[in-house]
């Protein structure tokens, strides 16, 4: 009787793109999670945030990252980094284009990484729900610059996304699972927590402000009733400190109502927010303060 190999199929999907094609969206739509931060705003993703999608015959372990763009400042390239390495360790890259923005292709060093993974790469034309019926030009990019066809679907109406997952399965290669079945993410509660005041504070406040933001969980008292989250909003400036604030505190007082909501709902248990403001200068720029934040910094280029 000869051997049989693994019957199942796992392996990483990165989903890659340029900002505001929708990945953060799509990952939450195949994981059935809100797991992802999402927003009008393109660049609200910066970390690689992981989702798993288990059936019986396949682990789906989606990456998605930050979104593919030409670095201004030292964040910037902290989430290239990013997006670059999610791109080298994945099985499977998922490149995500925006049919309402055909014009929008991945470019530079993100693209040269693209072409020489041709042997695990898939494309698929996100937005179609409020895009005209094709896409020629991307279908043409497509073909041409890293020789495969696309998908069409919508993340938002879950078009296609049925015949996307079973592309994506046959792609990976057969082995066994990495996590449990029930398994949903990677990251901790605190990182989802961050994330989720994060995302409030891009649905709050205007214009430059959100991206001068990071959140940092300071405590987490799991065994406390109601559960007790500290977290700092870092900003760059003192001016940007008083506007998040607001006078008398009206600001972050709605900032952690809203908050607060979400995070009840992620961890499914009353909570205590406790947010506070602290200025953080020139944070984005700074390789020392980025590490010191979490982030990744890739050497600066001679």
């Amino acid at each position: 009787m000869s051997e049989k190999g693994p019957l199942t199929r796992a392996g990483h999907i990165a989903l890659v793109g340029r900002p505001n094609v929708g990945k953060s969206t799509l990952l939450n739509a195949l994981v059935g999670e809100k797991l992802s931060i999402v927003t009008p705003r393109a660049q609200t993703t910066r970390d690689a945030v992981t989702g798993i999608l288990t059936t019986e015959r396949a682990q789906m372990i989606f990456v998605d990252t930050p979104g593919l763009l030409e670095p201004q400042y030292t964040l910037h390239r902290s989430m290239q980094a990013t997006a670059i390495a999610a791109l080298l360790d994945a099985d499977v890259i998922l490149l995500l284009l925006d049919a309402t923005r055909p014009a929008e292709l991945p470019e530079g060093d993100a693209l040269a990484v693209l072409q020489r993974q041709r042997h695990t790469l898939l494309a698929a034309v996100n937005k179609v729900d409020a895009a005209p019926a094709s896409s020629p030009a991307l279908e043409s990019w497509c073909e041409q610059a890293l020789r495969v066809r696309v998908q069409r679907i919508s993340a938002v109406t879950k078009e296609g996304l049925e015949t996307l997952l079973s592309a994506l399965e046959a792609a990976l290669p057969a082995s066994p699972f990495y996590y449990p079945p029930d398994e949903l993410a990677v990251q901790p509660v605190r990182f989802f927590v961050a994330e989720l005041v994060r995302e409030t504070v891009f649905e709050e406040y205007q214009d430059e402000l959100p991206y001068a933001t990071v959140v940092r969980v300071e405590e987490y008292r799991e065994a406390s009733a109601p559960i007790y989250i500290r977290a700092t909003i870092y900003v760059e400036r003192a001016s940007q400190k008083a506007i998040v604030i607001g006078r008398g505190g009206a600001s972050i007082k709605r900032l952690g109502a809203r908050a607060r909501v979400k995070i009840e709902s992620f961890v499914g248990a009353p909570v205590y927010l406790d947010l506070w403001v602290k200025v953080l200068p020139g944070w984005r720029r700074k390789a020392e303060t980025l590490r010191y934040l979490g982030y990744p910094v890739p050497e600066s280029r001679p």
